[in-house]
């Protein structure tokens, strides 16, 4: 029986899968766990630098940081794209870089340029294949991100904009809603928005210090908005590893189901083509004992 023998195979082979699956599926649940605890822990780090920075700016007026100056005129944009190292997570990467390409083409049509500093593989290879110039990039994060590791990659960029070269940086990743929803986000991260540095009455009255400065308040400012520039495009890469991680046990809890799906179906035609041997060898045996008795 041929086509049982091929069916068998089959039904095997989509159980070996359906086993890789489940396994991806729980290794996903776990890492996404500690990747949530990892993206909740990064928040107050930049929660307090922003607060203290912003306590600073007012208590100097007069200075305003590189950072938040909005008067470039290169005409070229800068996009800092976090994406995943590795794939088999749904449409996490391709609705961010859809986004990212909007975006892009919004600048383009404007008459700008465009540069980019990749972060994770995935993007790394689109961004290359539609042509974008990469400045610096980062890949092999593994499943932790590593902020001496960011730093360089962002630093290009950081200095670029400080000396000129680029007028806007946006930040490009996706945001961790739930486990269930991952928002592709594409934010500005330089000029820094004054909103930004905007502190509630609580904040005030919480940071309200008065500061001794060393070696001088605006070194002191630009230190503090750079760390908080790093802190945000490092809370960035900890949301999208946290939505890489539920985008996979999503994908792979659907990829098992499907899975099970389909080996019902295979046992069923299984057991109809076994059926019709079954009758088919029975009506040759009653038709030949027929022809013999006759």
């Amino acid at each position: 029986m041929a086509v049982g023998k091929e069916i068998r195979g089959k039904i095997k082979s989509v159980e070996n899968t359906k086993k890789i699956t489940k396994a991806m599926e729980m290794v996903a649940a776990s890492k996404m766990r500690k990747a949530q605890e990892r993206m909740r822990n990064a928040r107050p780090y930049s929660d307090k630098i922003r607060n203290i920075t912003a306590n600073l700016s007012q208590a100097n007026p007069e200075y305003k940081s590189a950072y938040m100056r909005a008067d470039g005129k290169s005409g070229v944009t800068g996009f800092v794209v976090v994406t995943t190292d590795k794939g088999l997570c749904g449409g996490l990467n391709t609705n961010v870089l859809r986004a990212v390409t909007n975006k892009m083409r919004d600048v383009q049509t404007a008459g700008g340029k465009v540069e980019a500093v990749a972060i994770g593989s995935k993007g790394l290879g689109f961004l290359n294949r539609v042509g974008v110039k990469v400045i610096s990039q980062a890949t092999g994060l593994g499943d932790a991100p590593h902020l001496e590791k960011l730093i360089g990659p962002v630093k290009v960029m950081l200095d670029a904009f400080v000396a000129g070269e680029v007028d806007a940086v946006y930040l490009c990743y996706t945001k961790f809603i739930n486990t269930m929803k991952q928002e592709p986000v594409v934010e500005q991260l330089l000029p820094l928005p004054a909103a930004a540095l905007e502190q509630s009455a609580a904040e005030k009255t919480a940071y309200g210090w008065d500061y001794l400065y060393e070696p001088d308040a605006a070194s002191v400012i630009d230190e503090l908005l750079t760390r908080y520039i790093e802190a945000l495009v490092y809370q960035g890469v900890a949301e999208n590893m946290a939505s890489e991680q539920s985008a996979r046990m999503v994908a792979m809890k659907a990829a098992t189901d499907n899975a099970g799906t389909l080996i019902g179906e295979l046992k069923l035609i299984y057991n109809k083509t076994r059926q019709a041997a079954i009758t088919k060898e029975l009506s040759e045996i009653v038709s030949g004992a027929a022809a013999i008795s006759g």
